[in-house]
């Protein structure tokens, strides 16, 4: 499986799911289940390797935005989404955080934010292919902190300074 294959099949199941994450994960294991085992596997390292590129102090600074606070499960779970939002929110996520202000539509902190099994749906495609637990990815592991320079995440005048416009958007209150 190649980058575009993964991003379109991101990008039917959150059309398909009408942004809504569970669904969208519960439709990303039905359509992964058409794969075979080593595509499944494909699609996990794409993920996986799009998560770790996430883990990146100024996406958690701008979730921290978004979620009114994001402890590291939160920011975990909020990388899975963010992957989830599709090629071009990811990219420019990834490339200015500050731009997720114009790149996101309505964000309902309820609904949005949180792709947690967005991050479980290759493995758990995989074990219902096969019987068992997928294999090691091969791939890097995560680093062990955040690419970047350390926020503090309770810090409102940081936050608003270091994104702008994100916390125009949705920070200030």
């Amino acid at each position: 499986m190649d980058e575009t294959e993964f991003w379109e099949i991101v990008d039917r199941t959150r059309e398909a799911a009408d942004g809504d994450p569970e669904e969208q994960a519960e439709l990303l294991v039905e359509r992964l289940l058409r794969l075979d085992p080593d595509a499944v596997l494909d699609f996990a390292r794409h993920f996986e390797a799009r998560y770790n590129r996430a883990y990146h102090w100024d996406l958690w600074g701008a979730a921290a935005v978004l979620l009114d606070g994001a402890s590291d499960d939160a920011f975990d779970y909020f990388r899975c989404w963010l992957i989830g939002q599709g090629r071009e929110v990811f990219e420019g996520a990834v490339h200015d955080p500050d731009a997720l202000a114009g790149l996101l539509g309505e964000f309902d902190e309820e609904i949005d934010g949180d792709g947690e099994e967005l991050g479980y749906a290759a493995d758990e495609a995989y074990e219902q292919l096969t019987g068992v637990v997928a294999p090691d990815l091969g791939i890097p592991p995560q680093a062990a902190e955040p690419a970047g320079t350390p926020l503090d995440f309770e810090d409102e005048s940081a936050l608003a300074a270091r994104f702008p416009r994100l916390w125009e958007r949705f920070g200030a209150e």
